[in-house]
């Protein structure tokens, strides 16, 4: 982990933001980035956003995916998109409530190099 945090903290096209909490610590962290792409005008993507069950229900979600929004615009992006697995209906829920469309259902593919 913390060579993957070196390398985001590296990247100006990458922000990693984090929410704490006086009871229990680390309350949540929101991961986007950006990349500059021909077919469409340039936007950010949530990579990871992470919410500890005590805090949830809290705002402390909406709270990272404003700051995330704030930077991606000072980023000139002119949109944000997340990506959540088909089986967690309650992050769908939660982006859904802020503003976030459902615009395309598709299949994942990767490979090892």
């Amino acid at each position: 982990m913390k060579v993957r945090l070196k390398e985001v903290f590296k990247d100006k096209d990458a922000a990693c933001f984090v929410a704490d909490s006086r009871e229990s610590g680390l309350a949540g962290w929101i991961h986007v980035s950006t990349t500059p792409l021909l077919e469409v005008e340039r936007r950010a993507e949530v990579n990871g956003l992470v919410v500890d069950e005590r805090a949830r229900s809290r705002r402390v979600g909406a709270m990272l995916l404003a700051a995330a929004e704030k930077w991606a615009r000072g980023k000139r992006c002119k949109s944000m998109s997340v990506r959540s697995n088909v089986l967690r209906e309650r992050a769908h829920g939660f982006y859904l409530r802020n503003g976030y469309e459902h615009y395309k259902t598709q299949k994942a593919f990767r490979k090892e190099l």
